[in-house]
């Protein structure tokens, strides 16, 4: 059959049109289903959106620890000891286990809401103080809006630099003013701003880092009398490494050092972000599953009712499918146009139905970034395109199949059986 055939397509018009209520209704179910799934998809794109970004890029494969009391007496200590992690216990994570790709100790001081911490000029305010070192910025970037990051030189010479938030300089210095170079005054010591971040994640989180400020991590010990201390640590694991491995060493390893008992799991704290990423990942893909499983139930009961149709056109063309035996049309002939309807009702239908989904989706979306409504729980949903022509292709392979029995079941007219039909 000649699928450019314009006779053929006129026939295959007429015959749609001859019950117009009838073809809507019929292709109304296909579009409702191929419509109902674009919606479904991208609504579980605007779950994982709004649950992924919310991290911004940060490692999915780190780990972090820190210090809590110990629970269990060990070696003459008693329970409810308190203890710090060291410089030295950083050395030692680093000689141990060669599995690990950066590892990042971290201090922290004067948190947001105490007394005003940073001065410049007339303007004061509170800020959290960060001590850093560059590879964190390998762990969890965040957007160099002007100058630099933290490097090596920093580290090494205790300088005294600073990056800070996009909401300190907001109420630090006037809009438009450049402020590398420039000094502010954290707890009466002055240091030279080198770099001005911003956060890639979303709402709290971003709030938060905005309104921070890092310093290097050796320069924080010395400045505030840390000694050697380290707050806590922030690690990756390398490529085809598992951070649930590195977690168990290094916990070992620190039980150890600071004389904690074997059987104390509460001594040493920390959070699987691998494990955790992982969870979430499983959880989404369940969703997707089951949305194609509703999906495509749904577009299978729409492509069902274009199979009975079209064993209804069959029964009312039987002295149409008759004649057109009787002039030689051979059964592939007669089968092939039938499948050819089928198809077209199905495919017109899910394409108005796909084309409209996407809009739909893409008006949501459009609707939540102009209103500021996006948020870590439902952020860009969006519709991917691999997906959508999945979908297409699946109704029209669906299509075929509705038109099989109805194609099959005019093939078996015998030409004089079907002239005598009335």
């Amino acid at each position: 059959m000649n699928f450019l055939d314009a006779d053929k397509w006129q026939e295959i018009f007429y015959a749609l049109k001859q019950n117009k209520l009838r073809t809507f209704f019929t292709a109304f179910g296909v579009f409702w289903g191929i419509f109902m799934l674009i919606i479904m998809l991208g609504s579980g794109k605007g779950l994982r959106n709004g649950a992924t970004q919310g991290m911004g890029d940060f490692a999915t494969n780190s780990m972090f620890m820190w210090t809590q009391r110990t629970t269990i007496p060990y070696k003459g200590f008693p329970r409810g000891r308190r203890y710090n992690f060291n410089n030295d216990d950083t050395q030692a994570l680093k000689d141990n286990i060669p599995e690990i790709q950066y590892i990042a100790p971290r201090l922290q001081v004067f948190t947001r809401g105490e007394n005003n911490n940073v001065v410049r000029g007339e303007r004061t305010a509170a800020f959290t103080i960060q001590g850093d070192y560059p590879e964190y910025h390998l762990i969890d970037p965040s957007h160099i809006e002007q100058g630099r990051f933290i490097n090596k030189l920093d580290i090494k010479q205790k300088r005294k630099n600073v990056v800070i938030g996009t909401r300190v300089y907001e109420e630090m210095f006037e809009a438009g003013e450049d402020p590398i170079g420039e000094s502010i005054r954290i707890q009466g010591v002055y240091f030279k701003v080198v770099g001005v971040a911003s956060s890639k994640k979303n709402d709290r989180q971003a709030e938060q880092e905005n309104s921070q400020i890092v310093m290097p991590f050796t320069t924080m010990q010395q400045t505030y009398n840390m000694g050697n201390r380290v707050g806590w640590y922030s690690i990756t694991a390398k490529e085809g490494i598992s951070a649930s491995l590195i977690l168990e060493q290094a916990t070992e390893i620190m039980k150890t050092r600071h004389a904690i008992s074997p059987d104390d799991d509460r001594a040493v704290g920390s959070f699987n972000l691998e494990e955790e990423f992982r969870k979430m990942t499983t959880l989404f893909s369940g969703i997707d599953g089951l949305i194609w499983i509703v999906g495509i139930g749904t577009l299978l009961a729409g492509v069902i009712g274009v199979s009975n149709i079209m064993l209804i056109v069959v029964k009312e063309r039987t002295k149409e499918i008759g004649i057109q035996r009787a002039i030689g049309a051979t059964p592939l002939l007669i089968k092939t146009q039938i499948i050819l309807e089928s198809v077209f009702l199905t495919t017109m239908a899910g394409y108005i139905g796909l084309a409209i989904g996407i809009g739909v989706i893409e008006l949501i979306n459009n609707i939540l970034i102009s209103s500021g409504a996006s948020t870590d729980m439902f952020n860009n949903p969006q519709v991917d395109f691999n997906k959508a022509i999945s979908a297409l292709i699946i109704l029209v392979f669906a299509g075929g199949l509705a038109g099989l029995i109805p194609a099959h079941r005019a093939t078996q007219m015998k030409p004089i059986d079907a002239l005598r039909d009335e």
